[in-house]
Order: C-alpha cells, then sequence, then structure tokens
C-alpha cells in the first residue's frame, strides 16, 4: 500500500453530465490496510488550534498543484515513541457545497486517518457553523489501497443506504476530496464490502471509472478557500489559498472580526476563471478593531446587477 502526505490538486472544469442514469466512473484494485468508523485523533477542530496556513491548498484538479501553495504540517512526537502526526484536512458541507476541516492524523497510514476522521462527521464547533455531511452515521472504512495514482476505498454497504441525487454525490464528493488531498492520489475508485461498485445509490449513479476533484465540480462552491480553516487563529497579514472558477477569474475577499468591522476587502484573481477553475495565493494586511471570532467571505459581484454573491465563509479567531 503507498502512503501519503496531503497536497492540493487545482482542476480544470468539466463538470459530470446527469442523465437517468449519472455517470461517474469506476474500477477496482486490490486492497490493503485496515479500516473502521471510529474518530482519529483530532476530530474535534475548535476556534483557534491552529494558526494560519496550518491547513493545505486545492483545487479541482488531477494535477499537481503548482509551486508555493500549502503542504501539510507535520506536528513532532509529543513523547518519545508517539507517532509523527500529519495536519490535513476532511470535507464536509456548508450548505450544498465542499468546505474543509481541519484534521490530525498519524503518519504514516495518512489518508486512511483521514477517512476515517471523515467518518466521524463533524465536531460540535463545526455543526454550530453549519458544517454537515452526507456520509451516513454507522458507515465503516476496511481499506484503502493505492496504485497509479488511484485509491481503492472500501466502504461498509451503509455508505450508500438512502439519499437522492445531491445526497449521494456530495457523500461520494466528501470522499473523493479528503482522500485526493494527497500527492499520490488523483482519482479515487469505490468498493462496498469488498466489491467494486458499478451503480451507486437508489438514484443509479454510474461509475465505470476512477473519479477525481473534477467529477464533482457542482458540488465545489465558486470559490473553495482551502486555508485558512474553519476555527482557525489568524493575525495579520493574512494568507488565503485555495481554487476558484467565476467570471473572468476575479471576486473578492472580506474580512470581518468580532464586533463586525470590515477589517479587510480585497480584489483577488485566480490563475483562470469563466468555466476553468483555478489557483490562488494571496496575503494582505488588515486591521481588526477587536480580538475574537470572525468571519473570511468569498464573494463576487454579479455582472448582472452589481450585488455581491457570497460562495463560501470560513469562521475564524481573528487576532489584532
Amino acid at each position: 500500500m503507498n502512503n501519503e502526505t496531503p497536497a492540493s490538486h487545482p482542476r480544470g472544469r468539466h463538470p459530470l453530465m446527469l442523465t437517468a442514469a449519472l455517470t461517474v466512473p469506476l474500477l477496482a484494485v486490490g486492497a490493503c490496510g485496515t479500516g473502521g468508523g471510529t474518530a482519529a485523533p483530532g476530530a474535534s477542530a475548535r476556534p483557534g488550534q491552529s494558526t494560519v496556513g496550518s491547513g493545505t491548498s486545492g483545487g479541482t484538479s488531477g494535477t499537481p498543484a503548482p509551486s508555493g501553495t500549502a503542504g501539510p504540517t507535520t506536528t513532532a512526537p509529543s513523547g518519545s515513541g508517539s507517532p509523527r502526526q500529519i495536519s490535513t484536512s476532511v470535507y464536509f458541507l456548508n450548505g450544498e457545497h465542499m468546505s474543509p476541516a481541519p484534521r490530525t492524523v498519524p503518519a504514516p497510514a495518512t489518508a486512511t486517518g483521514a477517512v476515517r476522521a471523515l467518518l466521524a462527521g463533524p465536531s460540535r464547533y463545526e455543526r454550530l457553523h453549519h458544517r454537515t455531511t452526507a456520509i451516513p452515521s454507522g458507515t465503516a472504512l476496511h481499506s484503502i489501497a493505492v496504485h497509479d495514482h488511484v485509491a481503492t476505498v472500501d466502504l461498509s454497504s451503509r455508505y450508500d443506504d438512502g439519499g437522492g441525487t445531491l445526497s449521494l454525490r456530495a457523500r461520494l464528493a466528501q470522499v473523493v476530496f479528503t482522500v485526493t488531498r494527497y500527492p499520490s492520489i488523483d482519482k479515487v475508485r469505490f468498493e462496498l464490502d469488498g466489491k467494486p461498485v458499478s451503480s451507486f445509490g437508489g438514484e443509479g449513479i454510474v461509475l465505470n471509472e476512477p473519479v477525481g476533484r473534477a467529477d464533482f465540480e457542482d458540488v465545489s462552491p465558486a470559490v473553495l478557500v482551502e486555508s485558512p480553516l474553519i476555527g482557525d487563529g489568524v493575525s495579520s497579514p493574512l494568507r488565503v489559498r485555495g481554487s476558484a472558477d467565476t467570471f473572468e477569474a476575479e471576486f473578492r475577499l472580506k474580512l470581518t472580526d468580532t464586533s463586525g468591522h470590515t477589517a479587510a476587502d480585497v480584489l483577488v484573481r485566480a490563475t483562470s476563471g469563466t468555466g476553468t477553475r483555478g489557483t490562488f495565493d494571496v496575503s494582505f494586511p488588515y486591521k481588526a478593531a477587536r480580538s475574537g471570532p470572525g468571519l473570511l467571505t468569498a464573494y463576487y459581484v454579479s455582472p448582472k446587477n452589481g450585488r455581491p454573491v457570497t460562495v463560501d465563509t470560513v469562521p475564524l479567531t481573528v487576532n489584532r
């Protein structure tokens, strides 16, 4: 089995077409490793638990991240014999779109640990900030095996229980986004109880080939902030990284502090847009009136009516 270290994967926009039988690809490879449905270490995210830049950046592409984007954070062992810890992200839902949340998992089986943390669900803090999961409670991970940059993820049959098209696609995307944070993995094949999946759920989503992030552009926000992550503590200057697909590749980032004061509001341009997802990595100063809970908002100005359209929000702890 190939063990991985998180990295970002910006992707082009190739939305999957929905038909009476939704087509999302899939094959199978041999499995290795172990899994389970228990929470991984660090599964309870809290405000201020890490500093800006502790997350990783990414997008929706199967290609390696461009230089300058964030990588994983390795935590030194807390004591003799303690396993090395890797800071990574798992993906929940903010509304109907993917939203990363921080987790710490033991190396070297980091992808396995990340999926276990994903299956444990959002923390109380994350739930209070509207992060949810489409993955049915009780879903267990059997194994993850990686070959030629494709991960075969074997989950219990509970994974495809119930839900309509949006729920089914969202739960597939949650696993795909979480696993493809690792540079050795570009795409995912699914198995249920050791059997390759050819038709997923009652909606009949067809999985004929491995799937990647680009296959789930419909559940990706127009601006996907990958760092900082929900609950992070930040200070000026603030560095923000992620991916975006907006009109003419432009959007804005606004930071508000605990008093509601706008500490910064800046124009950002991604590497591409208007139908093609690009990446962004920007730093900007801010001036907060008070330290405390704040909010990073990604939005664009509608070309039709000039009104702001919010596309992603990240609750933070803002330090003066």
